[in-house]
């Protein structure tokens, strides 16, 4: 059965140089990637056409050239956008890669607030703002050099991201107390996610989700839809849609089979569900993507 815990488990990079560059494609490679988070800062290079991004509960349409930033433990997700297809570079790396330590001066003051959502930059940059301009020729040079062996250019690397972190945090500013509360309430969002991501098989009722937040079901209900723009149900039914879209370009298995995974014990119910979100039938998405899809991140 198809699982991805949330919070995501992967070395990015090496464990002793935590730093890496994937290219992206959709809907080539996946439809979306859905609402996760992770330790590394992350940086969205669009390379063409749209797609859409949402940081926590904001949505942005992106497009060629435009810059999408990502500090640690935020959630996130990235979607095809109507039809269009969308080329992206995501570059990663841990904070720990350019400071000594958590008792470093560099940390404290420009690492630590980034990290606990204290002091922020905008995230979404179009291609013509100021720290877009300041920012790319830095994202370029680490994805045009992405395939050269970390231990040749390791330090032309850290140059590139210390000069980034420093555009960075001459554009952030203090997060305000309304921003700090919604923290609070993606970090409870948080524990769903992963209850949702091991149970997604199985019947969820929005009880169920509530008692894992910790609300009452109309509470939850209010601030779910608050959070992430649909309401519990239809969150549930996408993610679910997804795991059974990636199985099928990822499988072989059956389609009735993939469907019972994916937490759709009625396959007429799953066949007009995944048409309605997808606009063509499971078996005519397989033979669309299957035949070249290829997983990888160059």
């Amino acid at each position: 059965m198809y699982h991805k815990i949330p919070p995501e488990s992967k070395i990015h990079g090496q464990s002793s140089f935590p730093y890496t560059v994937y290219k992206g494609k959709i809907p080539a490679f996946f439809p979306s990637y859905p609402l996760h988070w992770h330790d590394e800062m992350e940086f969205i290079y669009i390379c063409s056409g749209h797609g859409m991004i949402t940081i926590q509960s904001h949505s942005y349409i992106v497009k060629t050239d435009d810059i999408v930033i990502i500090p640690p433990q935020m959630v996130h997700s990235i979607e095809q956008y109507n039809k269009s297809q969308m080329e992206y570079y995501n570059v990663l790396f841990q904070f720990s890669l350019l400071n000594y330590s958590a008792n470093d001066a560099c940390y404290e003051k420009y690492f630590k607030p980034l990290y606990c959502h204290t002091k922020l930059p905008p995230l979404y940059l179009a291609s013509g703002e100021e720290l877009n301009r300041l920012l790319r020729p830095h994202i370029m040079y680490l994805i045009e050099n992405r395939k050269k062996s970390y231990t040749s250019d390791e330090l032309m690397v850290k140059s590139n991201l210390f000069a980034m972190m420093h555009h960075i945090n001459r554009h952030s500013a203090p997060t305000s107390g309304a921003e700090l509360s919604l923290k609070n309430n993606y970090d409870k969002l948080k524990n769903l996610l992963l209850y949702i991501q091991s149970n997604y098989s199985n019947p969820i009722t929005v009880k169920d989700a509530a008692a894992v937040c910790g609300f009452s079901s109309s509470h939850f209900m209010k601030l779910f839809k608050e959070l992430t723009g649909k309401s519990f149900s239809q969150y549930l039914i996408d993610y679910r849609l997804e795991i059974a879209a990636r199985q099928l370009v990822e499988t072989s298995d059956k389609i009735i089979d993939l469907a019972e995974n994916a937490g759709f014990h009625n396959a007429s119910y799953f066949s007009r569900a995944f048409q309605s979100k997808y606009g063509e039938t499971p078996s005519a998405y397989r033979n669309h993507y299957a035949a070249n899809f290829t997983v990888f991140r160059s």
